[in-house]
């Protein structure tokens, strides 16, 4: 069975494409116009050994909002149609010890959207995105996901 899901999604502010390969190695190219979103979306490739590809045009000469949004909708959108019947999948969780934090998610695709949000900023941005922005990204991406999604961080994350 292929584990693939292509997904486009046109609105007034964004013209959002994304391709999701879950048997994908590892392999990524992605151009969202925020740097370091983009980083944090190749790392996910990276490390989960999935494929994806993500082109975002977006109204970034106002601000982040509707591009972050939309593409968060876009990916667990994907992520719901690759995933198809989830027969077989397990559940998923990690820790990340880094450098002065501790990092927790658990994840479970079992069909209803929740997110549960146990992370404090000390800044407003990193690099081009608003850290408020965070929470809104994983928000958006379990409603269309259909995941619960469980994020704490604890220690200082500048």
């Amino acid at each position: 069975m292929k584990r693939k899901a292509k997904i486009n999604r046109k609105t007034k502010e964004t013209n959002i494409s994304v391709l999701v390969n879950l048997d994908g190695k590892g392999k990524y190219k992605i151009k969202t116009g925020i740097g370091f979103l983009d980083h944090m979306l190749e790392q996910l490739a990276k490390h989960a050994k999935i494929g994806l590809i993500v082109d975002v045009i977006g109204d970034l000469h106002i601000d982040t909002h509707h591009t972050i949004e939309d593409l968060a909708l876009t990916i667990g959108e994907a992520f719901n149609v690759a995933l198809g019947s989830k027969r077989g999948i397990g559940r998923y969780g990690f820790v990340l010890p880094m450098d002065d934090c501790l990092t927790q998610v658990a994840i479970d695709f079992g069909g209803r959207p929740w997110l549960v949000w146990d992370v404090e900023f000390k800044r407003e941005k990193i690099g081009s995105m608003p850290t408020e922005m965070f929470m809104h990204f994983f928000k958006s991406f379990t409603d269309t996901a259909k995941c619960n999604l469980n994020i704490q961080s604890k220690g200082t994350i500048e």
